[in-house]
Order: C-alpha cells, then sequence, then structure tokens
C-alpha cells in the first residue's frame, strides 16, 4: 500500500536537520515503503558523544567530540570529520543522513556518518591541534567509531590530509598487527596511503556534475539556459577547497566566467571573470578577499548571491539560502557544493519560481566517491595503474607499428598530430583513473535522477528525484537482510 503523508511547506526557517527530514519524508510519500521501514531508514542509529582533556599552554583544556552513526544497511559507515567552533548534535546528525543518502546515490557500499569537534582549529597552534586531534581519534577508536571495516571517517570542513594522517597514525599505533589498518580513514597524504586526486575530488566532482546538466538540452530549458558551460556567469560562495576546485576546473577547463567569489570579509566581482588562482593565493597569504586589487570589492559580500548570473555556486556552509534571500536569487541554476546550504522554506520559494537546484546529496558525492577508491586502494594494498599501465601501453605500441608499416606499404606517410603518438601510448596512471571512475559514477548517478525527474510526474525537482532513488536503494539492502 502506498504510503503518503500530506506535506506541508513549513511556516517558518526549520533546522538543518528538520530539512533532511522533510526532504526525506516528500520523497518518501511518493514511494510504496512500509511506515515501519521507511521510520528505520529516516532515523539516527547512534550518536557519541565524547568530552576529553588535553593539557595545553600549561593547563587542562575539555574538549567536545561528536560521531554519529545514520545507517548500517551497508558498511562500514562513512563520512566526515569536521573541525568548527559551532559542531553540535543535530547538525551531525543531519549530515550524516545526507552522507547515507549520498553514498546510497552513487552506489558507494557505505552507510551514513558523521563527526565533528567543537573546536576553532586557527586558535590553536600546529602541534596542539596534532595532540588535540590525536586524542579524539584515541577516543573514537577504542569504540570501534574508527575502523577500517566498520566506520571510516575523511576530511570536512577545517580538516584535511594532515588530520587524516594524524589520525591514521593513531589508529595504527592503537592496532599494531591490523594489516588493513591504512583503511580507517581516507583523505590521507599520497605519501602516507592517500590516493591521487582525492583533495580536489569534490570540486572536481561539481564540475563533471555541471558537465553532465550541460549534456541535456532539456534539462537545461528547465532552467532557462541553453548552449554550453563556455561563457556561462558563475558565482561563488566560499573559495574553500571545494570552490576553489570548482572555479579553477570550470573556468581554466570549460570556459566558465567566475564572475563573483563570495568570502568570509567581503566579495569581489569582475564583468569580464576573476583569475581563480591569482584571489585564491590571495586569499592564503592574506586570509580574505580584502585589499584584492583586480575587482570590484565589497566589504558586506552576502548580498553578491542576489546579483545575475547563470549559475550560483554555494560551496561554504549550511543555511546561506533561506527564507529571507530566497525570493532574490536570481541565478536560474543553483549547485549546491557545500551540503545543506538551500534551507527547505528557501527551496520551496525556489522551485516555485522555476529555479532548478542540483542537489548536495549529488552535487558534492565527488569527495566520497573518491574517498571509496582510496578505501579500496588500502584493502588491496596495491596503487591502482601498476598492474595494468605498461601492458595498455604495449598493446597500443602495436597498433601504432601497425598503422606505420601499413602506411609504407601504401607508399603514403602516416602524420598523426604531434601529440597523438605521446597521449596514445601513455597507459592511464592512478590520477587519470581516478578521474575516470569519478566522471563515471557522476554520470551513472545523474541519469538515475533525471530518469525520476522525467518519468514521474510527482517528482518536480532533482532534490526529490534523488532523495527517491537513494531511499529506494537503502530499502532494498534493508529487505535483503531481511528486515
Amino acid at each position: 500500500m502506498l504510503h503518503n503523508p500530506v506535506i506541508e511547506a513549513p511556516s517558518q526557517e526549520l533546522s538543518f536537520r528538520q530539512s533532511v527530514d522533510l526532504m526525506f519524508n516528500r520523497a518518501v510519500a511518493l514511494m510504496d515503503i512500509s511506515p515501519g521501514l521507511e521510520e528505520k531508514i529516516r532515523v539516527c542509529n547512534a550518536t557519541y558523544i565524547v568530552r576529553f582533556g588535553v593539557r595545553l599552554r600549561g593547563e587542562m583544556h575539555t574538549f567536545t567530540g561528536y560521531r554519529s552513526v545514520h545507517s548500517e544497511h551497508m558498511e562500514p559507515a562513512k563520512g566526515g570529520i569536521r573541525f568548527a567552533p559551532g559542531v553540535h548534535q543535530d547538525e551531525v546528525e543531519a549530515l550524516a543522513a545526507l552522507m547515507t543518502y549520498k553514498c546510497a546515490l552513487v552506489e558507494a557500499p557505505f552507510g551514513g556518518s558523521k563527526g565533528g569537534l567543537c573546536i576553532d582549529p586557527r586558535a590553536w597552534e600546529e602541534h596542539e591541534l596534532e595532540l588535540i586531534t590525536r586524542r579524539f581519534a584515541y577516543e573514537l577508536a577504542k569504540r570501534d567509531l574508527i575502523h577500517p571495516s566498520q566506520n571510516v571517517p575523511a576530511p570536512d570542513m577545517g580538516t584535511g590530509e594532515r588530520e587524516m594522517a594524524w589520525i591514521a597514525d593513531q589508529y595504527n599505533r592503537m592496532n599494531t598487527t591490523d594489516i588493513n589498518a591504512q583503511a580507517c580513514v581516507t583523505g590521507k597524504p599520497v605519501n602516507a596511503g592517500g590516493i591521487e586526486g582525492r583533495v580536489e575530488a569534490t570540486g572536481r566532482g561539481v564540475q563533471y556534475a555541471l558537465r553532465e546538466f550541460f549534456r541535456h538540452p532539456e534539462d537545461l530549458a528547465r532552467a532557462g539556459l541553453c548552449g554550453a558551460l563556455e561563457g556561462k556567469r558563475i558565482i561563488v560562495q566560499g573559495l574553500g577547497n571545494v570552490g576553489y576546485h570548482a572555479a579553477k576546473f570550470l573556468s581554466e577547463e570549460d570556459g566558465a566566467l567566475i564572475c563573483g567569489i563570495v568570502e568570509h570579509d567581503g566579495a569581489l566581482w569582475s564583468d569580464t571573470g576573476l583569475d581563480v588562482e591569482a584571489v585564491h593565493r590571495w586569499i592564503a597569504t592574506h586570509g580574505g578577499v580584502a585589499g584584492y586589487g583586480d575587482a570590484a570589492f565589497t566589504a558586506d559580500g552576502l548580498p553578491l548571491l542576489e546579483a545575475p548570473c547563470d549559475i550560483l555556486i554555494p560551496a561554504a556552509v549550511e543555511a546561506v539560502i533561506h527564507r529571507g534571500n530566497a525570493a532574490r536569487i536570481k541565478a536560474p541554476l543553483i549547485i549546491e557544493a557545500a551540503n545543506g546550504p538551500v534551507t527547505a522554506a528557501a527551496d520551496d520559494i525556489l522551485r516555485e519560481r522555476g529555479t532548478v537546484i542540483i542537489p548536495d546529496l549529488y552535487a558534492n558525492a565527488g569527495g566520497v566517491t573518491v574517498s571509496y577508491f582510496e578505501w579500496v586502494k588500502n584493502l588491496s594494498h596495491i596503487k591502482f595503474g601498476r598492474m595494468q599501465r605498461r601492458q595498455e601501453e604495449a598493446r597500443h605500441q602495436l597498433i601504432v607499428d601497425e598503422l606505420e608499416s601499413l602506411s609504407e606499404v601504401m607508399g603514403k606517410k602516416w602524420s598523426p598530430s604531434p601529440d597523438f603518438k605521446r597521449k596514445y601510448l601513455r597507459g592511464a596512471d592512478e590520477l587519470e583513473l581516478v578521474r575516470s571512475g569519478l566522471d563515471d559514477t557522476m554520470r551513472a548517478a545523474y541519469q538515475a535522477m533525471r530518469q525520476r525527474w522525467h518519468d514521474d510526474p510527482r517528482v518536480a525537482d532533482l532534490r526529490t528525484a534523488a532523495f527517491c532513488c537513494a531511499i529506494e536503494r537503502i530499502a532494498a539492502s534493508y529487505r535483503s537482510k531481511g528486515l
């Protein structure tokens, strides 16, 4: 029997967790899932709260951390650890739920998890941050909340390769005989068991998601757009890891114009497009965009989200587009590079206006996809491409030799383009294989979403379509377990 509860538009702004649950409810109302199984998929399985002390600067400091496991329909559970002053339980649980749906959508064989430490990383020296991170990792690992086969963290806001390397080393120290210890965490430096392409994976995934969207004229028409990415005017909110790489690849490889960049201390605008690399270097040196001379600067950056453009990429924090500003957003296409940048109330307003939103559980799935590749690499104990690269080169060389011999017999000189032989003869290395796998994943996930979007008249937007695809796969997994 079709379970079809009434979904009412929220009368006030919801919390991040409430927004995720509302979007889940909208999708599941269109599906034939029993109320009991629906509840099992929706609820968070467990949240562990840890408070630990670290002696720093001559006194004891107590920190609060979280690790939430939303779903174990597949194991290990997967999800990042963020370091931020405002981390709290509801946020971590909402992010864990999104990870569940995200992994299901891109068919990464993980449940959903998320972690957070309530800390301002900028307030501590590197050696102090290492002590804090290692103690947090110890508290989680001794409860199997860091484990290659049960729970595998990754970087998130405020963390990166450095913190993942500390966590991996701490786990190794506690599990000296675990041959798969490197797989306890992903997002590590390449020289510490990481994988090529992981740092830029989420930004690269945003690029691949937009490329796939632009392959479908019918979808472009729904957003009132046409043509290719080249020349499209883009505003990026947040030039951190994700926003920087997305903007860099879209401008350098696809010819898009990054006209606006919004940061915590203001915003930059250029009608002819900003130099993303130059802006990124300026932020790294000065801590913000203030003082950058090659563009118009405004100290109040958030109103720039409302400027006319073709594509808006919120790539920083939750709820940057909300009830108060949604009606003034002019971009016909929004791609959510951050988690939860559009609130449920704003989503209602934008959908009514015809704005197309490429949702977060698809758009920023590049990170967990390449984390999956890294996890597989760690478990297989061999670098991608090592077994087949030279064999590919040898087979390609046979074809080139045969073409050259044939051209001599026919009396015609074979003159390929200057770079043809170099490119064709080179076997795929790890980075090329990672990019290929990521591109394939983003294409397949979008195809599943758009099929729902176009085939079911009740599915009015890509977010609902994405949730439907994810919930269907999670339900199938639970049913196979006998639930």
